[in-house]
């Protein structure tokens, strides 16, 4: 009878790692769904994350009790943080042993994953468990979206129980407050050289089109919201004026012109590090629109207003004003500097400049390459909406899983597109079992890592903060390609572009996953 409720609610792909007190749940599993298999719950999440974000409802989430939720939930960090709609199943020990606190109980059960999810959840009877999923769908799938938690005993699944009729449906947008919004659009109006910033929101939203034409009408600059796991405007638009920047003072001097800052869809903002300086230049004021109210709560500065980043952005255009007496801002510089003669390793330019003329204009990057992150905002611009994804929390491990689950959310919307997970060796070794499940469903996917050996965005952390010394930041001695191969994948070192641009062109005629592992030079981070 649950089956027959996840199917009424489209969670026919579970995401697992099977253990034995979720084997009652797994029992005689349908024909019509599909269980994806990943070898560590932390894979798991990841892949899920993405496939929620792409095919835009929730996913369902299968580990293993304690032990397994344990794995998930550095990447359940990652899915809080990025408002994606999971609902994470775990099987718990038998409720006639409980008491006892037996051998793969798991104790405090709604406990554990807190404060990661919005809701968790132990049913007090068998009889509970389909309404619980049901609630567990609507607390995911209401803004602001995010993962939730069942854990469920292991004998509910043997107790039979009567047809489930109760179905409800949900509404997943919360439109923004009239009269507040017209006085937004009033400022903006007014602002003689308004700045606006738009984050990952807006492209969850599907307001990727309508944030470009407010720009235009506006006139306004656009920066991209700091540390971003979604781009939400075309990044080779002339209007777009590059990365906010990271820290307080970064962020402050690169506002500094600007009478007024609108941010929709995002945090204010996403700090770190702690460099100090004013939050906001004086003379500029700020404006946030979000759907999220925990955001807008902890803002520190601005005026907030509360509603869904697509409804607010359409009904500014046909509030605000033609900023056609405004002077166009300028477009993001592009320096593209390359060296006279090719360096031994490459530098992270040299690699970007290499895919920049190889690489499809569908393809989708999933970037965890957190040391070149801006060179491949210069290189490789995101220009299309859905198709550029990062981690949302400040965590590594998340890029590699992730791409499997955008290629599977691809393949189940009938979309056919390159996936190039772009993902540093020190990142790709927190989930390198993940590329099995690529491999397993030959997913098109091109995996380019860069293998600096070293943990390079900590050694600028290091710089930064003034903490030499720092142990633990070399990876000397990994040898991915032999990893990568391992796990069923093809797989090749390269060292110069000529080579990376044929073997990329060759795992994209391929019909199954690719690992280009090139060997690069340590990256200054820009912070």
């Amino acid at each position: 009878m649950t089956y027959d409720l996840l199917r009424s609610l489209e969670l026919t792909t579970v995401f697992g790692n099977p253990g034995s007190t979720e084997q009652t749940f797994l029992q005689e599993f349908p024909e019509d769904f599909t269980y994806v298999l990943a070898l560590q719950e932390a894979s798991v999440i990841a892949m899920a994350d993405a496939f929620a974000q792409v095919t835009g409802r929730p996913a369902l989430v299968n580990v293993h009790s304690s032990a397994g939720l344990g794995n998930a939930v550095g990447n359940l960090v990652a899915a809080y943080h990025g408002n994606t709609p999971l609902i994470v199943t775990s099987g718990q020990q038998h409720r006639e042993l409980l008491i006892g606190e037996p051998y793969l109980g798991n104790r405090e059960a709604t406990t554990l994953p807190k404060p990661w999810v919005k809701w968790a959840y132990e049913p007090a009877r068998a009889e509970d468990v389909p309404e619980a999923f049901l609630r567990a769908y609507a607390t995911a799938l209401q803004p602001p979206a995010g993962p939730v938690y069942l854990s469920i005993p292991m004998d509910d699944w043997k107790r039979p129980l009567s047809g489930f009729t109760r179905m409800r449906t949900f509404s997943d947008r919360m439109l923004p407050d009239p009269d507040r919004l017209r006085g937004f659009a009033d400022r903006i109006s007014a602002s003689s050289r308004p700045a606006l910033v738009f984050g990952p929101e807006v492209d969850r939203a599907g307001g990727w089109d309508v944030a470009v034409a407010l720009a235009e009408k506006l006139r306004a600059a656009v920066y991209g919201a700091p540390l971003l796991d979604r781009a939400s405007f075309p990044e080779d638009h002339p209007l777009f004026r590059g990365p906010l920047g990271m820290s307080v003072k970064t962020i402050s001097d690169r506002l500094e012109g600007h009478d007024l800052v609108v941010v929709i869809g995002a945090e204010v903002f996403r700090y770190y590090p702690y460099v100090p300086g004013p939050y906001l230049p004086d003379g500029t004021e700020l404006l946030q629109i979000t759907g999220n109210p925990d955001a807008a709560a902890a803002a520190r500065v601005g005026d907030s207003l509360l509603g869904d980043p697509r409804a607010a952005i359409e009904q500014l255009l046909g509030m605000v004003e033609e900023g056609t007496a405004r002077t166009a801002p300028q477009p993001m510089e592009r320096p593209r500097v390359l060296p006279e003669a090719p360096n031994s390793p490459l530098t992270p330019p040299e690699v970007y400049a290499a895919l920049s003329s190889v690489k499809p204009a569908d393809a989708v990057i999933v970037n965890e390459s957190t040391s070149t992150m801006a060179q491949q905002v210069e290189w490789l611009p995101t220009t299309r909406t859905g198709s550029f994804f990062a981690t949302a929390s400040g965590g590594i491990g998340w890029g590699a899983p992730a791409a499997v689950g955008v290629a599977l959310a691809d393949r189940e919307r009938g979309v056919s597109r390159p996936v190039v997970g772009l993902i540093g060796d020190g990142s790709f070794q927190y989930s390198v079992q993940s590329v099995w499940t690529a491999a397993q469903h030959r997913l098109p996917i091109v995996y380019v890592v860069m293998r600096n050996q070293e943990y390079s965005i900590l050694k600028s952390f290091a710089v930064l903060e003034e903490t030499p010394g720092v142990p633990g930041l070399d990876l000397p001695g990994i040898d991915i390609a032999a990893l990568a191969a391992g796990f069923g994948c093809r797989s090749v070192d390269v060292d110069t572009t000529e080579d990376l641009q044929r073997e990329f062109k060759a795992a994209l005629a391929a019909d199954t996953t690719t690992v280009i592992v090139v060997a690069t030079q340590p990256q200054k981070a820009m912070l």
